[in-house]
């Protein structure tokens, strides 16, 4: 079964990103939903990441 809530080190590990780029994308709006547990962790559904990941595709011309 696929897991709904990834952490940022999952994500991480699929985008290939520094940790850096990935919360400054968080932070200026630009990266995909977050959930920030009462425990001060961070999520990400794999819904809005799909979903973020998509506004990025491209079609052949």
């Amino acid at each position: 079964m696929a897991k709904t809530m990834l952490s940022v080190a999952e994500v991480l590990d699929e985008l290939d990103v520094p940790k850096s780029t990935f919360y400054r994308w968080l932070n200026t709006g630009r990266g995909p939903k977050r959930i920030k547990l009462p425990n001060g962790k961070v999520r990400i559904r794999r819904r809005d990441l799909d979903t973020w990941l998509a506004t990025f595709e491209t079609t052949a011309a």
